[in-house]
């Protein structure tokens, strides 16, 4: 870097002059701009958290900029193509990012570039676990409430506890819910580990669409720092009591009442204004970047709508492709850190066929962990990245994002590409050609329990645990639907295991003319 451009980093004096940027060409270095004016150094630095580390920062308050530095090229551009489709809000500021000249960043002593370095230095200390949150206050992260309060507007299609939780664990682990009615409208407290999960959180959903305007994010800051919860039901959930009761008797009574009491406490903060509408595409899948990951968000989402937790998102997101309200958006998505001795096109049509109709597939010729998968529309090109963003395959974490592409070419006539391109558009498979299908209620996160469907009356338990057992599976649990056996579930090992067997299984041949339905569901035995 020349000595005029380590001038302008360092010198606050000095400002750039205005970057040359060349949005074609990746850096690790990501111009941010249009920044409010109240911006700190947390926030900034926030932006970056799910995509990677963040490794340099440079404020250019006076023009309402920054430049971030991220570890790698890798991270940059994922953060560069994630934000292009869906546009991060702060304090009611949509923010827009694009790769800088420079290539790396140099700062110097100055006042602000210090404030800079010891809020990247906290950052770093928190996630090595080298320093507590109560620490950090002098840095700007500030230690806030690992509750949430949120607030969804507009709704439009019903949201749900499930929905929310897929949606929430992007950012880290979700360890209680409680979902609620309170002025005629649909609210959540959502409780993290800690106060920075729980601001990175806020900080990139507040004011965000989970499907295309409506259902409406509103977030804020509670007071509260634990939930209390007594029941494990679809109005409330707390993830490190799996023994709770359901409190089937009344459940929403009693998780209604809880939350009304909880936002009667002293202190709650009202919720920040709503930033309006800015066109964003469906964000179902929020986030869905590698240290963070959108598990089952993906992150898990009914005989009818609003009934079985997340399915009553993924039946509105159905529905609402259907009419053609939500299918705009990118239907691509490019797929890296796959297994290549492991991982075909089959392998992707099927696993990403759980959440949509998959067109096409393309391994990538010179980088075989690499793949694009084209689904029907951007919808469930958004469900499918939530889910499948950060699950494990064949021993590898695979990393969903929206493609720069908005097609998957097939190879020209003539040429060979070893069987890495595969045209799925009229696959007899699709879950979701019938409009209104029955298999929009049936969507959920990866989970170890498999639901087993389309089962010959001659088939066995035995045959049916044998078959998973060939496969080096653990076969925990199995249980045959009372009331008919042409369907079961089966509990595996892991939710390795189970993403591994459904794509091995489904439309596995039984006999009788009978091929195997295998999808993932949110039910133990």
């Amino acid at each position: 870097m020349d000595g005029s451009t380590r001038e302008a980093n360092g010198n606050d004096s000095k400002k750039f002059k205005g970057d040359i940027r060349s949005p074609g060409i990746p850096s690790r270095v990501i111009h941010v701009r249009k920044l409010p004016n109240d911006i700190n150094e947390a926030e900034v630095i926030s932006l970056g958290l799910p995509f990677g580390k963040v490794t340099n920062l440079l404020m250019l308050k006076g023009k309402n900029q920054a430049f971030l530095e991220m570890n790698t090229e890798e991270s940059a551009q994922t953060m560069v193509s994630y934000y292009s489709s869906v546009t991060p809000v702060i304090r009611n500021h949509p923010i827009y990012m694009q790769y800088s000249n420079h290539k790396e960043l140099k700062t110097d002593n100055s006042p602000n570039q210090v404030r800079a370095q010891a809020a990247l230095q906290a950052v770093n200390a928190v996630q090595t676990g080298s320093m507590s949150l109560s620490t950090v206050d002098g840095a700007g992260m500030g230690s806030q409430s690992p509750v949430l309060r949120v607030i969804v507007e507009n709704l439009f299609y019903p949201v749900t506890l499930d929905v929310l939780h897929q949606i929430f664990s992007k950012f880290g682990t979700v360890l209680k819910i409680i979902t609620f009615t309170k002025n005629n409208q649909f609210q959540a407290l959502v409780q993290y580990s800690d106060g920075m999960t729980s601001q990175h959180a806020k900080l990139s959903l507040d004011g965000q669409n989970i499907y295309n305007a409506c259902c409406t994010l509103r977030i804020s800051f509670s007071k509260l720092t634990s939930l209390n919860v007594k029941y494990n039901n679809d109005k409330s959930r707390d993830y490190t009591r799996p023994d709770l009761p359901t409190g089937d008797s009344h459940p929403a009574l009693n998780a209604q009442t809880m939350a009304a009491a909880a936002l009667t406490a002293p202190g709650i903060i009202s919720a920040s204004p709503y930033a309006g509408a800015h066109g964003f595409p469906p964000t179902f899948a929020i986030q869905q970047a590698a240290g963070l990951s959108l598990q089952g968000m993906p992150a898990g989402a009914l005989a009818s709508l609003g009934v079985h937790g997340a399915a009553a998102a993924a039946a509105a997101a159905g529905r609402l492709s259907l009419s053609g309200l939500a299918a705009g958006g990118n239907s691509v998505l490019l797929v890296s850190n796959l297994n290549p001795e492991s991982v075909t096109p089959q392998c992707l049509f099927i696993l990403f066929g759980v959440y949509g109709d998959v067109m096409r597939v393309k391994i990538l010729f010179n980088k075989k962990e690499n793949a694009l998968v084209q689904m029907s529309d951007g919808t469930q090109a958004q469900l499918a990245m939530s889910h499948l963003n950060g699950q494990k395959l064949y021993g590898k974490a695979l990393r969903a994002t929206l493609s720069k592409h908005t097609t998957v070419q097939l190879p020209r006539e003539g040429h060979e590409d070893q069987g890495l391109t595969k045209d799925y558009s009229s696959s007899p498979l699709h879950r979701f050609k019938k409009p209104g299908s029955k298999n929009y209620s049936n969507i959920f996160p990866p989970s170890s329990t498999l639901h087993l469907s389309n089962i010959p009356p001659s088939v066995t338990e035995d045959h049916l645990r044998d078959l998973f057992l060939s496969s080096g599976a653990v076969v925990k649990a199995f249980k045959f639907f009372q009331k008919d056996r042409k369907m079961a579930l089966i509990q595996l090992g892991s939710v390795e295991e189970a993403i591994e067997s459904l794509i091995k299984f489904h439309n596995h041949d039984l006999g009788e003319n009978h091929h195997l339905r295998v999808s993932f569901s949110k039910s133990t035995i």
